[in-house]
């Protein structure tokens, strides 16, 4: 196996690892010794579901989250600058893609060390694919703005976006704050506006439905706690 920093992509929930994951990312797995996670706790308990017999004791971990300086990161590659592969594990989906893994990949390349990713479910590709709406041109945003006006206002510079520049808009949220998100959404927007909500992605209750706004009031099923994205659409 090449020596290399690779992103290894995690199912988007429970779903088994044969219906999202090639069997390659299983043989990469298990020649790394060396992790970059989000969180110990689940990362290790993915690896296990990789494959039950790792010795997970002799693996070694590196935490990157929101507190981790650039510095840090900067040693966690240590193991790769001596000839040892790593692997960015995220906590669902593709490492790097709105994700604090892409703060290794930017050192990474910075410092001339090979980075490979692995193929696996990307909620913002799965989504834009089957919302019928336009896959040439789209933008990922996130999380909009927590706060009630800041969020309507973020809601309605993306539609403007979606008439002016015949663009797809995405966005997340806290599965908490789904319901409000949705309210806003049905008050704010254009009654002719499309929108898709996808949420549990390749899930059994996988649910993906486009509808214009007008549409949709009234009938939006109960996405509380549940992982959602959001697309809005002409």
């Amino acid at each position: 196996m090449e020596t290399a920093l690779y992103l290894i992509p995690v199912t988007l929930g429970e779903t088994s690892l044969e219906s999202v994951l090639p069997i390659y990312n299983k043989e990469v797995i298990l020649g790394i010794k060396h992790f970059i996670v989000e969180d110990i706790r689940s990362a290790r308990r993915f690896l296990k579901k990789v494959e039950k017999s790792l010795d997970i004791d002799s693996l070694q971990f590196y935490i990157l989250n929101k507190h981790t300086t650039k510095e840090e990161v900067s040693e966690f590659l240590n193991p790769l600058s001596k000839g040892y592969s790593m692997g960015v594990i995220s906590e669902a989906g593709c490492p790097a893609v709105a994700d604090p893994g892409a703060d290794v990949v930017a050192i990474a390349q910075r410092k001339n060390l090979k980075v490979v990713p692995l193929v696996g479910p990307s909620s913002i590709i799965l989504s834009v694919m089957a919302s019928g709406f336009n896959g040439q041109s789209f933008a990922f945003h996130g999380y909009l703005p927590v706060e009630s006006g800041e969020r309507i206002k973020k809601l309605k510079m993306l539609e403007q976006r979606v008439y002016a520049e015949d663009q797809t808009q995405l966005f997340i949220e806290t599965p908490y704050r789904n319901a409000k998100m949705i309210e806003d959404i049905l008050q704010h927007c254009k009654p002719q506006t499309k929108l898709c909500i996808a949420a549990n992605i390749t899930c059994e209750d996988e649910f993906i439905k486009t509808k214009t706004v007008k549409e949709w009031k009234g009938k939006v099923p109960n996405l509380a706690k549940i992982p959602c994205i959001f697309l809005l659409y002409r």
